[in-house]
């Protein structure tokens, strides 16, 4: 008889009356005890045939493979031997574990450690693994354990590796048997066991290094037993590894939970109907927390495929920041290496003049030595003021952005100063009023751009005069250089010619000393001139400088001038669209404000006018003519007065009827206009 269980769907599960009808047509048969009575008698002449003196000495079930012979008859007898034993583990692995369910129904689904069917599963399933395991001989001796297959979990299944480190940590196994053990006691409270050792079925080529091919887990009754362990998701184990001796325990079957006696079966089939409906309703409060569970879910996707596209968006937006942001580094770096390379002309252009000029005048004079010096010292202050520039220019930068970062933060006031009507006019008109200044600023700006432009053109023309009057006066120099050592010459000369004549001689010689004396202070003017041209020249540079210093200050101010632009026309843009709302709002109220004064004036119609009767009138209201057998008297509908009919001609529908009626002619063309004004 082969009895398997499984997990009902609601469907499935039968009525009361079903059951009960079904139960008084089976009393003949034989009730569900006598097949279990039956299937344990076998499968303990079985064992005993197969174990041997094991179950005498209340030792471990080995099942030990027949020695193979070289005759098929050997061969045949092994293998049907073997699909017995399979056989006979898999029935009782379905009586342990229909048993631990219904108990555990019974009982509640939690279970400890010392629960006795639990125990009793352990140890079918401990004898299912080992069946047909390969024994390995090692140094020590031999070695038969189920947990060398268990280890290849972790490899094949990434989720199983905190079962393993968690067994490897515990001190107390020492053995294999004991690890084994405490690997399948957390599987179990994890409710991963079936999952797990489908992996293992997964992959039998592994398996076939730790078991022989005829083994339990080599064939199909290994992937019935991992269907029957799916059931035990249902049960909730609490087991505890730190107390108990796992390695010493000795795993033997005890089939005495599994005879049971027929008397009690009437009595346990209303107990069998309640697990079934427990079943039902655990199963229908699983459904209810599944479906909850997939209503979060589903929720949580939305939520991250909303922050998803917030994500990418903001992605797209810092993006385009950033390639902005390298523009304008890179339009830093330009310049930055345009003012290097000028700075490095004029370096070189200073250098090639101080040679020059220490060539030509180290041979004169010493007074030369101080300018060269000086001129060093201004190449010294030249660099000293280029390393100034480089750290002036750093700081710029780091001022554009905390501008950046100040232009962001005022873009989120705006956006959070939006909700606002009122601020937002408020607003509109300082920023027209900043704009206003900005762009006075801007026009001050560029005239004084176009000033110091032509301020620097007057400059380098009064430098290029400089130039021309230092090289007249170098040439003067020469000159003057020539005429003394042509003097000294001739001197020498008349000395030599003419000795008689020494007062002519001295006459001569005073004269060419005052001469000398003349040019030498010359010379000095000259010196002094130059001196004082070439200090104006350093004061022309350092103006130059600073004119290109505020050159660069002008651009910075037209780029942020371009952004407040940007800025402006942007705000000038949401205030247009919020006027165009504004303008519709008060299109919006001035309809409703027209359609509660006609209904004040239809309530005061209805309250102020009443309904004149017929010997009140005499004359009409608006042509004051006397009624007349001729001329009849006409009630308007409006205003309730009395016309002639000339003067009450006209119909119009009114709200209080649903059909044109009879209507003066002032209440005709006031009801007119009302009607113009609420279709415009």
């Amino acid at each position: 008889i082969k009895e398997d269980f499984e997990i009902i769907d609601k469907k499935q599960i039968p009525n009361t009356t079903e059951l009960k009808n079904e139960e008084k047509e089976k009393t003949e048969e034989a009730r569900w005890s006598a097949p279990i009575l039956s299937l344990a008698k076998k499968a303990s002449e079985n064992l005993a045939l197969s174990y041997g003196n094991a179950l005498k000495s209340a030792s471990l079930v080995g099942f030990i493979s027949k020695p193979v012979s070289n005759d098929s008859t050997a061969k045949t007898s092994a293998r049907c031997h073997a699909m017995e034993e399979r056989a006979n583990l898999m029935n009782m692995m379905k009586l342990s574990i229909k048993i631990l369910i219904q108990s555990a129904l019974s009982l509640g689904r939690t279970l400890d450690s010392d629960f006795p069917p639990l125990q009793q599963f352990f140890v079918v399933l401990e004898h299912c693994l080992k069946h047909g395991l390969k024994v390995k001989k090692t140094f020590i001796g031999q070695n038969k354990s189920f947990f060398g297959p268990l280890e290849l979990v972790e490899k094949l299944c990434p989720e199983a590796s905190d079962i393993a480190t968690s067994v490897k940590n515990l001190p107390e196994l020492k053995t294999a048997v004991g690890r084994g053990r405490a690997w399948l006691y957390l599987a179990l409270m994890q409710k991963k066991l079936a999952d797990y050792l489908k992996v293992l079925l997964d992959h039998k080529h592994l398996l076939s290094e730790f078991y022989e091919p005829d083994a339990l887990m080599m064939e199909e009754e290994g992937a019935v037993i991992v269907g029957l362990l799916v059931g035990l998701n249902v049960i909730d184990a609490n087991l505890c590894l730190k107390g108990e001796d796992l390695d010493s325990q000795v795993g033997v079957i005890d089939f005495s939970l599994y005879l049971k006696e027929t008397q009690d079966s009437d009595g346990k089939q209303d107990g069998g109907i309640t697990a079934v409906l427990d079943q039902k309703h655990y199963v229908e409060e699983l459904n209810r927390h599944l479906s909850c569970t997939v209503a979060d879910l589903q929720n949580k996707i939305d939520c991250l495929e909303k922050t998803n596209s917030k994500l990418q968006e903001e992605l797209a937006a810092a993006t385009d920041r950033i390639g902005s942001l390298q523009e304008e580094q890179q339009q830093l770096k330009q310049q930055n290496e345009l003012i290097r390379e000028r700075s490095e002309k004029s370096v070189e252009v200073t250098k090639e003049d101080t040679k020059v000029e220490l060539d030509t005048y180290k041979q004169s004079r010493q007074g030369l030595d101080e300018m060269y010096s000086d001129v060093w010292k201004q190449l010294k202050e030249e660099k000293k003021i280029r390393l100034e520039l480089e750290k002036e220019l750093e700081l710029q930068i780091g001022m554009k952005t905390e501008m950046e970062i100040a232009m962001k933060l005022l873009e989120k006031d705006t956006h959070e100063k939006q909700d606002t009507l009122v601020a937002l006019r408020q607003q509109l008109e300082e920023v027209k009023a900043i704009n206003l200044q900005m762009f006075h600023k801007s026009q001050n700006a560029e005239c004084s751009l176009q000033q110091k432009t032509e301020a620097i053109s007057s400059f380098e023309g009064k430098t290029n005069e400089m130039m021309s009057s230092m090289k007249q006066m170098e040439e003067r120099l020469q000159h003057a250089e020539k005429a003394r050592q042509a003097a000294e010459e001739r001197c020498n000369k008349m000395k030599q010619e003419l000795a008689g004549r020494l007062d002519t001689c001295r006459q001569q010689m005073s004269q060419l000393d005052s001469k000398c004396s003349t040019l030498e202070k010359e010379l000095k003017s000259e010196k002094e001139q130059r001196q004082t041209l070439q200090r104006e020249l350093h004061q022309e540079k350092d103006a130059t400088t600073l004119l290109k210093t505020e050159l660069q200050q002008m651009e910075g101010l037209k780029k942020e001038l371009q952004k407040l632009q940007d800025e402006k026309q942007q705000l000038e843009k949401v205030c247009e669209e919020q006027e165009q709302a504004l303008q519709e709002m008060g299109l919006h109220l001035s309809q409703s404000k027209l359609k509660m004064e006609d209904i004040k004036e239809v309530n005061k119609a209805l309250k102020g006018h009443t309904w004149l009767k017929d010997d009140e009138a005499t004359h009409c209201k608006q042509c004051e003519k006397e009624f007349s057998i001729s001329r009849r008297k006409h009630h308007c509908r409006n205003c309730g007065d009395i016309f002639c009919n000339t003067c009450s001609s006209n119909e119009l529908a009114l709200p209080s009827y649903p059909k044109p009626v009879r209507v003066c002619d002032t209440c005709h063309t006031l009801l007119l206009q009302r009607c113009s004004s609420n279709s415009s």
